[in-house]
């Protein structure tokens, strides 16, 4: 069969088959939208250029009209998220008609939801400000602010992290976890937007971070590649399903250092302030402040071979 046959005679079968297979699994009435994850990015791109204007732009702006470029971004991604927050609303409302077109609840709480993050985009700014200069001052080799801005990948990761969690905090549905998705895949480092992080915060270099939901860091902490802020082996119901919920990550308090490929785990794990936590450490108990943790140096065999001549 030549491949023009095909398609007019199979192709509408196998779309039969998996439009099937997603009412039944995936779409139901269970969709933010068949462009979600595309539409998030775009809010997140709309609310860095307000950030940061002419990092994100594909051209230079004008500074003399920053305040225009700042405003119209703000429109943009108010419109487009405040929808995006009505639909993952609606997907977990239980009111009766919620879906219906007389039912403006979820409409509702998706605007004021949205005012509420767009008014908290100055105290986003200044935030991510303090972790900026974290990174200017924790790495030798960066020569300017300008340089971190755009060019560190923890930088790309924690803003879009820290706009992920107001969103997490004001209980938005799925939005925030897509946001922090995006981040992980741009960068490499996976922070859950329901961690909690202080200010003044840097990942040096930054590939393969992992923080936790439930996790908390204080200010002026610092941590490199290969961290992970991990949980323990979940406690599962009498059902067998992981119990949701629960404390299951560790807190880090205010100036600690963890070197590369250290692991932290469990929710009463306690790092005390001060700390510095060496490389390839794995930890699942509380160190006090002011500790230093780090791995017996193992003994090298180093050989050298002679040259034969």
């Amino acid at each position: 069969m030549d491949l023009n046959s095909w398609l007019n005679s199979e192709v509408p079968n196998i779309s039969k088959v998996i439009e099937q297979t997603n009412k039944d699994y995936f779409f139901k009435d269970k969709t933010i939208g068949f462009a979600g994850k595309q539409s998030v990015t775009k809010v997140i791109y709309h609310l860095r250029c307000a950030l940061f204007p002419g990092v994100y732009e594909k051209h230079p702006i004008d500074e003399t009209r920053a305040d225009i470029y700042i405003g119209n971004n703000i429109r943009t991604a108010a419109v487009e998220l405040s929808g995006l927050i009505e639909k993952a609303l609606m997907n977990n409302c239980n009111v009766k008609d919620s879906k219906e077109d007389n039912c403006s609840i979820c409409r509702s709480q998706a605007d004021e939801i949205t005012v509420k993050l767009m008014s908290k985009l100055p105290e986003i700014r200044n935030i991510l400000n303090t972790d900026i200069h974290a990174a200017y001052d924790g790495d030798p080799a960066a020569h300017s602010t300008e340089e971190i801005l755009l060019s560190y990948p923890s930088i790309e990761a924690i803003s879009i992290y820290r706009i992920a969690h107001v969103l997490y905090d004001l209980s938005v549905p799925l939005v925030p976890r897509i946001m922090s998705e995006y981040a992980h895949q741009l960068t490499g480092i996976d922070i859950h937007p329901g961690a909690r992080i202080g200010e003044y915060f840097f990942i040096d270099h930054g590939t393969g971070v992992v923080v936790g939901e439930t996790c908390t860091i204080g200010n002026y902490v610092k941590i490199y590649q290969g961290v992970t802020l991990g949980a323990k082996s979940f406690p599962l119901d009498e059902d067998g399903n992981p119990i949701k919920g629960i404390k299951r990550h560790p807190d880090i308090e205010d100036n600690v250092v963890i070197y590369a490929g250290a692991t932290i785990l469990g929710g009463d794990t306690v790092i005390g302030h001060d700390s510095t936590i060496g490389g390839n450490v794995w930890l699942t108990h509380s160190v006090p402040p002011y500790s230093t943790v780090y791995n017996n140096q193992p003994s090298l065999l180093i050989k050298q071979e002679q040259n034969n001549i």
